[in-house]
């Protein structure tokens, strides 16, 4: 069955009214928002105002529309599954609990077949009919309204006790015998077939009265039978016109609990039988139900008993069992005093869920992100109070189900997309800014908003500088557009070498390059990965150079300069604008190493703080020991050598020297030029050592070159 009409618009009104009032304490909270005008998330958006970037509010509230009324379409394919409904009927069966009265104002009595009855009257069932043409008198005698026996007498016993029921039957009050249908199933067709009382029964008198029920896959009867030949109808049409009540025949579809097992005024079968156990004239007008109330296993396989899981075992785990018998009794109750509950349908579900969807989008491209989520919330559980309230108070069962899971599912797939839309955005960022930093740097950035602030921390790294010899004269030949491609396709091959070895670029500073290693991200080996990545380097220059020569250029040739020492890095700049860059006097020291390659015709030149932090495997030249321009402390200076002989005769000259031993020295550069004609530290050496020879003794000499003078 649906909703009448009137329901339909009683709902609709209440539905209303909730919007309204949603709406204008959205507008009261907007009116006090200052951020009003700036945050246009989509639902709650956390990921930030504007994260999805979508090209203003109608679009967003377009593809907000579209996403919520998909999300209450699929809502809607998952309703027809058992696990949705199965949600559903604990809710049901919550409510249930919750709304109870716990009593009931219709005059019944349920005499329950049950285990007392089993003992006291030590009889296995079925009980001799004689017993219940008994039961019958006594409650003739005491002036019953009715009488419904839920127990099917489908089968003759003995003719005795069948013409003593029959009798009894005659001379009682109206009586109401159960009858069922029992499904026989075959290979080719499934047949019902009705399974009514006795014709003798009914012949006496007594009427059939349909007690089947169907329950859910959890075997809860939440619903009950439209039809006028029930056995609760049956019972409550003859029992309401004594009453003068009449029988509630309208749209409600759904059982309404009165309570838990034992709600009616139950008494055992056998207390009807027995004089002195119940008051005289108890059963005077009072409806009298009599069916099975067994507990026992034993009692219920020998007894085949009607039981039932119980709604209310959803907050008492102590009984979870329901005889049919009371089923009947709260069946019969909402005939007569009403209180079965009327089902909202699909149709109005989905339409509220869609009311929903426009309600949160219409709010949410105006209100604060977190005044949205107290929102989302509120809608959430609202919709269950507000399911709750049309259940124990307009007997209206509407599943809260598809309501909550839209807000919360909208609420989430908004989530979703702003979280990547965030992440599409984070990634055109990291791609936009990686082309001036390095990967690595945008990466600390993204993921530590914080860290993109001026500011900086002292760290030890190792630093880089590069420049090109005869650059210049090779740029004289080249248009302007030319040369921007040679130094294009240059810093193109040296970035991609010092972003391979875990460096830095800082920097382009003509044609020359700043790197550092060490930072932003930690590096254990940061000096080896520097001096790896110069020698790659130097390696890769010289197919540039090729190129260059097989054009008719000049040659070119790249010098490198390479020390570890504490720095300060961070962004260093002006509010307005800065870099992520080092700064120091260990920057100013690898700067003037750069330079110093001149003084050896060397490519790569590095200090001993760089080369104290190398694995054997990298064997260093031991040049000199320098004092560079702007510097008054010497430096001990190094060159990658893969010669042994060359490493050798460097080492043991450059100590000689230093001991002053000039003619030790001298032979052994002498040699080493042997080894490698023209080596310019091998030939200053000499010269310096004819110089010291004929210079008197200085007590402060140190052996160290200085570089300002070359």
């Amino acid at each position: 069955m649906t909703v009448s009409a009137q329901k339909m618009a009683r709902i609709c009104r209440l539905t209303s009214h909730c919007f309204v009032r949603v709406h204008r304490f959205a507008q009261r909270v907007i009116m006090h928002d200052p951020s009003r005008h700036r945050t246009k998330a989509l639902i709650i958006s956390s990921v930030g105002p504007g994260a999805l970037n979508l090209g203003g509010r109608w679009r967003q509230m377009a593809l907000t529309l579209a996403l919520g009324g998909l999300l209450v379409a699929l809502l809607w394919l998952a309703s027809a599954t058992r696990p949705w409904q199965a949600v559903e009927n604990k809710f049901f069966d919550l409510y249930t609990a919750l709304s109870a009265p716990y009593k009931s104002p219709l005059p019944l009595v349920i005499l329950a077949i049950d285990e007392p009855s089993f003992q006291q009257l030590q009889t296995q069932w079925p009980f001799p009919r004689r017993l219940h043409a008994q039961v019958l008198d006594r409650l003739r005698a005491d002036g019953a309204l009715a009488v419904g026996f839920d127990v099917v007498f489908a089968e003759p016993s003995n003719q005795t006790d069948d013409d003593a029921l029959a009798q009894a039957i005659a001379r009682a009050p109206p009586v109401v015998l159960a009858a069922t249908r029992e499904l026989t199933e075959s290979g080719n067709a499934s047949l019902w077939t009705e399974v009514m009382p006795l014709a003798q029964f009914v012949s006496a008198g007594a009427i059939a009265g349909q007690t089947r029920v169907s329950p859910d896959d959890d075997f809860v009867v939440r619903r009950r039978e439209a039809s006028p030949d029930t056995f609760a109808a049956q019972l409550a049409t003859l029992a309401g016109s004594s009453l003068g009540m009449p029988v509630q025949t309208d749209w409600a579809e759904l059982i309404g609990y009165a309570g838990p097992r034992g709600t009616f005024d139950t008494r055992s079968y056998y207390q009807a039988l027995e004089p002195g156990l119940l008051p005289a004239r108890f059963f005077r007008d009072k409806i009298v139900l009599i069916g099975r109330s067994v507990r026992t296993a034993s009692e219920l396989e020998r007894s085949q008993a009607d039981m039932f899981n119980s709604p209310f075992a959803v907050m008492d785990h102590e009984d979870r069992l329901f005889p049919g018998v009371e089923i009947q009794a709260n069946l019969l109750a909402n005939l007569v005093h009403g209180g079965a509950l009327g089902h909202v349908g699909q149709g109005l579900q989905v339409a509220l869920a869609c009311a929903l969807v426009v309600v949160l989008t219409a709010l949410s491209l105006r209100l604060h992100p977190w005044v949205v989520f107290l929102g989302v919330g509120s809608l959430t559980i609202g919709s269950a109070l507000g399911s709750l309230w049309l259940f124990a108070v307009q007997k209206i069962w509407l599943p809260p189900l598809l309501l909550m899971l839209t807000v919360l599912g909208l609420y989430g797939s908004s989530l979703l997309l702003g979280y990547l839309a965030s992440r599409k955005h984070a990634l055109q960022t990291r791609l936009m800014f990686s082309q001036y930093v390095p990967p690595e740097v945008v990466a600390r950035l993204i993921d530590n908003p914080g860290l993109f602030k001026l500011g900086g921390e002292v760290r030890e790294l190792t630093l880089m500088f590069t420049d090109l010899a005869n650059f210049t004269a090779m740029s004289e030949h080249l248009s302007a557009p030319a040369t921007v491609e040679v130094l294009t396709e240059y810093f193109n091959t040296m970035t991609a070498i010092v972003h391979r070895y875990g460096g830095t670029v800082d920097k382009f500073i003509g044609d020359a390059v700043m790197a550092f290693w060490g930072a932003p991200l930690p590096d254990t080996h940061h000096a080896e990965h520097a001096v790896r990545a110069a020698i790659d380097m130097q390696q890769a220059m010289q197919g540039l150079t090729d190129q260059l020569v097989s054009r008719g250029l000049p040659t070119i040739h790249m010098r490198i300069g390479v020390h570890t020492g504490s720095v300060v890095v961070g962004n260093v700049g002006s509010r307005s604008r800065f870099s992520y860059t080092a700064i120091g006097d260990a920057v100013n020291l690898a700067a003037r190493l750069e330079g110093a390659n001149k003084a050896f015709g060397s490519g790569i030149l590095l200090s001993e703080a760089s080369a104290s932090g190398l694995p054997p495997e990298l064997h260093l030249r031991h040049l000199d020991t320098v004092i560079v321009k702007g510097k008054s402390e010497p430096v001990k200076v190094y060159t990658p050598c893969d010669d042994t002989v060359l490493r050798s005769l460097s080492a043991t000259g450059v100590a000689y020297f230093h001991e002053r031993s000039w003619d030790e020295s001298a032979a052994a550069f002498a040699q080493l030029l042997a080894h490698k004609p023209g080596d310019l530290a091998a030939l200053r050496f000499l010269q310096r050592i004819d110089a010291e020879r004929a210079a008197p003794a200085d007590g402060t000499w140190n052996g160290a070159l200085s570089l300002d003078k070359l």
